[in-house]
């Protein structure tokens, strides 16, 4: 008997560590910048020159941005300019998610912009087909998948997520889109966990790439075009030049006609930007890859990517090796947005994600990560891209993406460069465009909100109720979730 008790100790300290062994050994370095062939870098800018437009920042929204430029006018003259390497920064770094999405769902898309979602929703469509286009045109090597996403609620969270979930199904039925309603069997079937409630098939409304892979062959395809691109040359500085544009870096200058900002969650050129966006950290995990015994323990045939649906959502799908990747629920605001390379490494979110996916899937009990790391994503208060024009329109920008830019970085650069040409199109005369999300408050009411809102959402997610602040935020237009 006493052994017996011994056994049941041994075998309860083992499952309440397991999550915490399964991530001792894990390389801190992103997955797909790990052991990968990466381009050479290019040279830093060292002297003056002079382009018609300049691009400052090497992610996707600056890396499409030169090529549909280039695309639209072969003789233009585009330089790009990138602080470290391309796929250094969130382009390297994300889950590999390439939603259809522009405004962060259909439901986000429906209370802020009712008028123009069936638009909205048929851009975004329009703008994965062009990334897919494009993606076979360069030939690149990226991994890209059409396998579309499925939304699953569990038992972790209020039943009221489900029904929210069900008029997304019949809402995106309405819009004439390809879903599928699926029941807790149905989900189970398709990927097996018994926290499954049932969940919403997108079909063809997303993706799933290798992300830094994708960036480098935006990079080959801009410089097979003509674009010259200097890395480890970081702007620091954008200032009227006569008729064009001064863009500083610290040992070079770029003059330009025109200048197209897309730095993401970095610290903006323009100082009117800087209470319009937030960064904040997001973590992932990476399995092992999974023997074919393991895959059979969950299905997942179909190679869909996931996610659940509370406040505090998990993200995950599979690797082009059988890895399963694993992220999301938390996302950090530091005081008065810091950033820095330290703060990629958060050693008790990647626990706390290393639980939540034994709890999702215990049949992989014995899988262990091999990578676990951070990055900086850039958010507003709108959660979606937002764009703007400066210096007498000869500058324009694009941010806010709030972590779904993978696909809706090819729109905002788009956008940015209709905006900088004058060039009227069907989307740049949507109030989507036109209007700018409400800004953030200054510190410290900014990092007091912040931090009520994520409890007040951890709250919501565990009782299904939505508290007076938040409330409040929905009535002004404020929002913010993980």
């Amino acid at each position: 008997m006493r052994r017996s008790d011994d056994g049941d100790r041994v075998g309860t300290e083992r499952a309440d560590t397991r999550h915490l062994d399964a991530i001792a050994d894990a390389d801190t370095r992103p997955f797909w910048l790990d052991g990968a062939e990466a381009p050479a870098s290019n040279p830093t800018l060292v002297r003056t020159v002079s382009c018609d437009l300049c691009v400052v920042g090497g992610g996707y929204t600056g890396l499409w941005t030169a090529i549909i430029a280039k695309e639209r006018d072969p003789s233009l003259d585009v330089v790009l300019v990138e602080a470290d390497e391309v796929a250094s920064a969130a382009s390297g770094r994300n889950g590999g998610f390439m939603e259809s999405t522009l405004t962060h769902g259909v439901a986000n898309g429906q209370a802020r912009f009712p008028d123009e979602i069936e638009l909205l929703e048929e851009l975004g469509l329009a703008n994965l087909d062009e990334i897919e286009a494009a993606i076979e045109r360069y030939d690149i090597d990226c991994g890209y998948e059409r396998t579309g996403v499925i939304d699953v609620g569990t038992t972790a969270h209020a039943p009221s997520y489900l029904d929210q979930l069900r008029d997304d199904h019949r809402q995106l039925q309405d819009l004439g889109q390809h879903v599928t309603w699926l029941d807790a069997d149905a989900v189970r079937a398709e990927v097996d966990s018994p926290t499954y409630t049932g969940g919403l098939w997108r079909h063809d409304r997303a993706a799933l790439v290798d992300p830094a892979r994708l960036a480098w062959g935006l990079k080959a395809a801009a410089e097979s075009l003509g674009v010259r691109i200097f890395e480890h040359t970081r702007a620091s500085a954008v200032e009227r030049d006569g008729l064009g544009v001064r863009v500083r870096t610290p040992l070079g200058t770029v003059r330009a006609g025109q200048v197209a900002l897309a730095t993401n969650a970095f610290r903006p050129l323009l100082r009117r930007l800087r209470h319009f966006i937030v960064p904040v950290y997001d973590y992932c995990l990476v399995t092992e890859p999974l023997s074919p015994t393991q895959l059979a323990e969950i299905g997942w045939r179909n190679r869909q990517g996931l996610a659940d649906i509370p406040n505090q959502f998990h993200y995950y799908r599979l690797t082009s090796d059988q890895r399963i990747l694993w992220g999301g629920f938390d996302a950090i605001y530091h005081w008065r947005g810091k950033m820095s390379s330290e703060l990629e490494s958060r050693p008790e979110t990647w626990a706390t994600l290393s639980r939540h996916f034994f709890d999702t899937f215990p049949q992989l009990e014995d899988v262990r990560f091999t990578h676990s790391w951070g990055g900086v994503i850039d958010t507003s208060s709108r959660f979606s891209v937002f764009w703007g024009r400066a210096m007498g329109g000869r500058v324009a920008y694009a941010l806010g993406y709030t972590g779904l830019g993978v696909g809706a970085s090819r729109f905002g650069g788009e956008v940015m460069l209709d905006l900088l040409w004058g060039r009227r199109s069907r989307a740049t005369e949507t109030e989507f465009v036109r209007s700018r999300p409400l800004p953030f408050p200054p510190e410290p009411f900014r990092f007091l909100g912040i931090q009520a809102t994520r409890w007040s959402l951890d709250r919501e997610d565990r009782t299904g109720r939505r508290n007076l602040w938040l409330r409040t935020l929905d009535r002004v237009g404020l929002g913010f979730d993980s």
